[in-house]
Parts: C-alpha cells; sequence; structure tokens
C-alpha cells in the first residue's frame, strides 16, 4: 500500500511545519513557542480536546473515531525539544537561535505526528480514541516522567503506546524491534580524593590525577572481561577534572561518564565491578574514591503484539521489504521507555538516510519522510482500530 493520497497533498505544509520548528528551536521543558503552536495546530485541525501543560509544556490531543463503541485508546508520541548544539548546516531554514538546533529530528517527529493528526481528524475512519502525545524534554531524560506523573495515561485511558525516532537507516524503511530496541541510560560520577603538594615532591604527595588514570583503565575491564560477551555493555568515562597549574599535584580529581547496557542483570553486574574497582584502585594508592551511579533511564522493551501491530502497518505503507525486522538495539537512550514501563507498546526506527547523524551540527531532518511517517501513523490507528 503506497503513501496514503490525502496525506501526500499534506506534504509542503508538513514541511513547513517542520522548517518552522527547525529554525524556532527550544530546550528541555522550555518550549512556550513550540507546544503553543502544536496546540494551535490540534485546534484548527478539529481535534476532540486539546489538554495542554501536561508535563509543565506537554500537550495532548484527542480524536475520537466515527464509532467509539470498541473503548479501545492508543497514544501516538512524538518529541519536541532541541539541543544545545551550534548549527552548521549551512540550510535556508537553519536555525536563528545562536547554540541551539534541531540536531536529533523531533521537528520531523512533529511534523509527521501533525500531518497525521489533520488526517484522522478529518477521516475519523476507526472505531476508538487516539491520543497525539508532544512530550517535552526527551534530550533530558525527563519529559515523560513528568507527564506520566501527572497521570498521562490514566487521564486519557491510554491502553497502548507508540513512538518513533528517525535514524540513518535507508529512505523507504521502518525498523521494528521486539524487546529491547535501546540501552538503558546510567550516569557515573566519581570523586576521587588524594593530598595534594609540590610536583617536585610526588612522594610527600597521593596523586589524585594519577588515581584517575588507573579507574579510567581498569573501568574497561568491565566489560572486557566481566561482562558476558553477547550480552551488550558500554562503559565510557568521558570528562576528567583534576588540577589547574603545571607544578601542583591535584588533591581532588573528577571523573564523569556514562554506562550503556540492554539487560537489568548487565546493568546491575557493571554497577558492582565498577563500584569495586573505583574504591579498590583508589585505596590501592592511598586515596578514597566516591562512585554516584545514577539509573537514569531505563531500556525501551519494545512488547511482541505491539511490534506486530507496527510492523503491519509498516508493511501497508512500505511493504514488506520496506520493514527491517532483524535489526540490533541501539546503545543510544530514549525515555519513551518510561511510557512503555506504564503499557505496552512499541517504537519503531524510520530510515531518513543522509550524511550526518543524530546530534551533529550539520545534520538536518529529511522532509521527503514526511509523507511515510504521518502514513505510518495513519495506517497504524485504522488497522489498530478498525471501524
Amino acid at each position: 500500500m503506497p503513501i496514503v493520497n490525502r496525506i501526500a497533498a499534506l506534504h509542503e505544509e508538513a514541511a513547513g511545519w517542520r522548517q518552522d520548528f527547525h529554525r524556532h528551536p527550544e530546550l528541555n521543558f522550555d518550549l512556550p513557542r513550540t507546544s503553543a503552536i502544536v496546540a494551535d495546530r490540534l485546534r484548527e485541525f478539529g481535534c476532540d480536546e486539546v489538554v495542554t501543560g501536561i508535563g509543565r509544556t506537554g500537550v495532548v490531543g484527542i480524536i475520537r473515531g466515527a464509532k467509539t463503541g470498541s473503548g479501545r485508546v492508543i497514544g501516538l508520541r512524538s518529541d519536541m525539544d532541541a539541543l544545545p548544539i551550534h548549527e552548521t548546516s549551512g540550510v535556508a531554514h537553519a536555525s536563528t537561535v545562536p547554540g541551539k538546533m534541531h540536531a536529533c529530528g523531533h521537528d520531523g517527529h512533529m511534523a509527521m505526528l501533525l500531518g497525521a493528526g489533520k488526517y484522522l481528524a478529518e477521516t475519523r475512519n476507526f472505531d476508538g480514541t487516539v491520543a497525539l502525545i508532544f512530550q517535552p524534554d526527551e534530550e533530558g531524560g525527563h519529559g515523560a516522567r513528568a507527564m506520566i506523573a501527572e497521570d498521562l495515561m490514566e487521564r486519557f485511558g491510554i491502553q497502548e503506546v507508540y513512538g518513533m525516532h528517525n535514524s540513518q537507516d535507508p529512505v523507504g524503511t521502518i525498523s521494528v524491534i521486539s524487546g529491547a530496541a535501546s540501552a538503558a541510560v546510567d550516569w557515573i560520577h566519581i570523586a576521587i580524593e588524594g593530598k595534594g603538594g609540590h610536583a617536585a615532591r610526588p612522594h610527600m604527595s597521593v596523586d589524585a590525577l594519577l588515581v584517575a588514570a588507573h579507574i579510567i583503565a581498569a573501568a574497561q575491564s568491565v566489560v572486557a572481561r566481566s561482562a558476558d560477551p553477547l550480552q551488550s555493555a558500554v562503559v565510557s568515562l568521558c570528562a576528567v577534572e583534576a588540577g589547574s597549574v603545571f607544578n601542583v599535584i591535584p588533591q581532588t580529581a573528577t571523573l564523569r561518564g556514562t554506562v550503556r547496557t540492554l539487560s537489568k542483570a548487565t546493568q546491575d553486574l557493571v554497577e558492582q565491578r565498577l563500584r569495586a574497582i573505583v574504591e579498590a584502585t583508589a585505596a590501592s594508592f592511598g586515596a578514597t574514591a566516591t562512585l554516584t551511579y545514577d539509573r537514569a533511564c531505563p531500556s525501551v522493551m519494545n512488547t511482541a503484539a505491539e511490534c506486530g501491530h507496527a510492523a503491519l502497518a509498516a508493511a501497508s505503507v512500505l511493504g514488506e521489504a520496506g520493514v527491517w525486522r532483524d535489526v540490533d538495539p541501539a546503545m543510544g537512550g530514549e525515555d519513551f521507555a518510561f511510557m512503555l514501563e506504564e503499557r505496552p507498546g512499541c517504537m519503531i526506527g524510520i530510515g531518513q538516510g543522509g550524511e550526518y547523524g543524530l546530534h551533529h551540527p550539520s545534520y538536518d531532518f529529511n522532509d521527503a519522510i514526511l509523507p511515510i511517517g504521518m502514513s505510518y501513523w495513519a495506517r497504524l490507528v485504522e488497522t489498530r482500530l478498525p471501524s
């Protein structure tokens, strides 16, 4: 089944919305312009309800089908926030806000869900109710939790929830992964306390920077020698702070980084081993060190039945060849995982190709895939809630 004809006619309009969002990026929960435009569009489309201020700046649009006897309600989610990156794409619709840009495609995600919403509000060819969820602060990892904390699922009676994210897979593909689709995200902070002193008298000091270097090296043994080689794990220590002058041995050092895992068992193992390595390595030099381990976001765990529904909708748009099921999970994080802890559902990846990947300063969403994403959302609703 090709692109829905009515949706094909919305392509230019949706591209206009997308490029406007791109020109005016906003961060985290601070989305006054973005959320106001989303809410205004949903009202223009004739949504039955438009609710703002959920999770501070989140927006929900409710569309009831021509029939509602099934009593079924599904949620479709888009993120809205941009990133603190200075754009270098050079496109005509580049960011007008220095130091901020849509480098993750959330501008495109919004445009696709808005276009699907306009189509669904016009046609209402389904039996049930659709909740269009526009979420703030995906990049900060707090937006989904903020909306859930304000009873998102219960207030609108949502029974299943679906998400979408663009990828560098080829245009004309949608990936559907059952089970773990993206990694859990943990933040690590290591504070090291040694004994400062003169660089010419190291024997009278306990060098916190030397301790930090040994911890950085030893931490890599967690993945190399402690974790099951068949269970994915990443330990990345990405920031070091120690010392400020050339002739003083620093008394303190700080390390910051991230851990990514796909299973709870591996996550527990990594935390346990890191804690032992940090404390023992510091002690071996006569220093002390403390590990703060923050489990920031769980893994996206797609449920099997809902993956089947997503794949069916994708195949109706792209054909079976366009649905990629044998795809490795991503080690990036996605706070849609919190919604999947509340309800069954599925996050799919929509291919957009492109030279530059997510979070690159020259990234730009590919407007050519807007009709694919809009059609996918529409077909998901119509096949999941048949009239």
